[in-house]
């Protein structure tokens, strides 16, 4: 039988151990069924076989997202959204516009900001007020750990001076106690209850947005990292069932259904009524957020938070769950055949990460459902080689690991010199043997993969840079097969990641081959077709 398509002339990039590299690749049927030389894959062709001449770029298996949010991220592009921006100037601006463009709204929302625009990483409802003074304002920032809101927002939710902070966040204040316009955390929630209505026809509108966008960027699946009600948002899980359902989702996509830390394991039955499989998408992980950021200081930390002085405060970040209790949860759900993806920032969360992994293998043995554990931004030395011990994928968002205001002036700061150099240790994490995925945490971050394996190898977003504790970079080929291989197996995807005869025919070409090309060009290149199942689903 004749394939139904070929590429030939260029590099391939397998991220199979033992054959990583080739020249040609023929598909027939969605599937891959050769990998090899010209030569050998051109005898494949026939009178109806397309041929893709690739060149010298790259062939290299479809890039898999092993943490985003692809609907919040196409909820923002269809909003006032800011993620393209990078100063409190044209954050304003771009506000007024979108608030002048839609005289109809009832709120502004969106969102996309970044801390570092402000001082001390906190906006101001004054600065919002000037440009919208009469509708209330929802902007949360680009990670959506908290929130910029204005007089009229603060107004409608009855937040004051006299509002005390919750269990699980806090109101930024200004000198005389009144709120002063930055939400963290479950402050958020003060006031989601007020918020507009988003309605199924939205998500599915913001699902279809985010997913050409994330095809464009060569990504063929993802794993979404909240299915659920959070921080104004509410469970997308419909969304995917109707598309999918529909035939229109492309992607690949598990689900993680969200863990309401507000309950413990009496949820667990409402979670497997929630774990849904149609067509490519299947809910079958569970996702536990163990801490906040180390930017306004929620992370988890065994040691406490330094203060602008350097002394140490009595602040050591927030656990979002019991962490007594995080072993039974996890090994409750590990029985369940569940896989836990865990939301941790801070060393003190991931170690009790681990501990409740461990525990779920003690009392079940290995049933293979591959916990992973996502950010990973700070690591007790003793903890890192426990991946690898126990089978945890360390569920990496390279993108963060470089010296940027963020890093430079809100957080190494008050870690402090030997906290600080723990930060991000993937290269340490590989040479210990863990199985290693990457994701970017869309629309936290940009959600292209390139830039994301860029910094991952040089530790800099750009030559001016100076990288980022450079001891803890991958090289090219293990940071690629981690956004691949790595990833596919995180997403329990197994006939996709690798190029190999008999594997889905879901890929990516690239407008160059960055082996060729020094690291620090890596982020220059581009994408240029992307396939599903040998059926293409982006073009430039």
């Amino acid at each position: 039988m004749h394939a139904d398509l070929l590429f030939v002339n260029g590099h391939v990039f397998t991220a199979s151990p033992g054959a990583p590299r080739a020249r040609a690749v023929a598909v027939r049927d969605g599937r891959i069924v050769a990998v090899g030389e010209d030569e050998d894959v051109r005898e494949l062709g026939g009178p109806g076989t397309e041929i893709v001449d690739l060149a010298g770029r790259l062939l290299a298996p479809g890039f898999q997202d092993a943490h985003a949010h692809p609907v919040m991220g196409g909820l923002e592009r269809l909003r006032c959204d800011l993620s393209d921006l990078s100063d409190r100037r044209g954050y304003l601006d771009a506000v007024a516009a979108y608030a002048d463009a839609h005289p109809e709204a009832e709120w502004i929302t969106g969102g996309g900001w970044s801390m570092d625009a402000f001082p001390g990483g906190t906006p101001t409802k004054e600065d919002l007020d000037a440009v919208v003074p009469g509708r209330p304002v929802f902007l949360p920032n680009r990670d959506h750990h908290s929130a910029w809101v204005n007089s009229a927002a603060l107004r409608v939710a009855g937040i004051s001076r006299d509002t005390p902070d919750p269990a699980d966040g806090r109101i930024e204040r200004d000198a005389a106690g009144q709120p002063s316009g930055t939400l963290h955390e479950g402050a958020m929630a003060l006031v989601e209850p007020y918020l507009p209505a988003v309605t199924h026809e939205d998500y599915v509108a913001a699902l279809l947005v985010a997913q050409e966008h994330l095809h464009s960027l060569g990504i063929t699946a993802w794993q979404d990292a909240i299915l659920g009600d959070y921080a104004g948002y509410r469970d997308a899980t419909p969304a995917y069932l109707d598309v999918a359902g529909a035939g229109k989702l492309t992607a690949r996509v598990r689900g993680a259904l969200w863990w309401d830390r507000e309950r413990g394991a009496e949820q667990i039955p409402d979670l497997l009524a929630r774990r849904r499989t149609e067509g490519r998408f299947s809910a079958g992980s569970v996702k536990i957020m163990l801490d906040g950021v180390t930017e306004n200081f929620t992370a988890a930390m065994h040691e406490p938070y330094l203060d602008g002085c350097g002394c140490a405060t009595g602040n050591r970040g927030i656990g979002f769950v019991d962490y007594a209790e995080l072993p039974r949860y996890v090994t409750l759900l590990d029985a369940e055949g569940f896989q836990v993806h865990f939301h941790a920032i801070g060393d003190r969360a991931v170690t009790a990460a681990l501990d409740a992994i461990d525990a779920a293998l003690a009392a079940n043995g290995p049933r293979g459902n591959r916990h992973h554990v996502a950010h990973l931004q700070v690591l007790r030395s003793q903890d890192v080689p426990r991946f690898a011990a126990a089978g945890i994928a360390a569920n990496m968002q390279p993108f963060w690991a470089c010296h940027e205001p963020q890093m430079d002036e809100l957080t190494i700061p008050y870690l402090g010199g030997e906290r600080a150099d723990r930060q991000y240790p993937f290269g340490a994490l590989h040479r210990t043997g863990a199985p290693l995925a990457m994701g970017s945490d869309w629309p936290v971050s940009s959600p292209d993969p390139l830039w994301g394996i860029h910094v991952a190898v040089n530790r800099a977003r750009s030559a001016t840079m100076r990288p980022f504790l450079p001891g803890e970079s991958l090289d090219l080929a293990t940071a690629l097969t981690a956004y691949t291989a790595g990833s596919a197996w995180v997403n329990h995807l197994d006939d996709t990641g690798t190029i190999a005869p008999g594997k889905l025919a879901d890929l990516v070409v690239l407008d160059r081959d960055p082996f060729a090309a020094p690291a620090a060009e890596i982020a220059e290149a581009r994408v240029a077709l992307t396939y599903v199942e040998g059926q293409r689903v982006f073009a430039a």
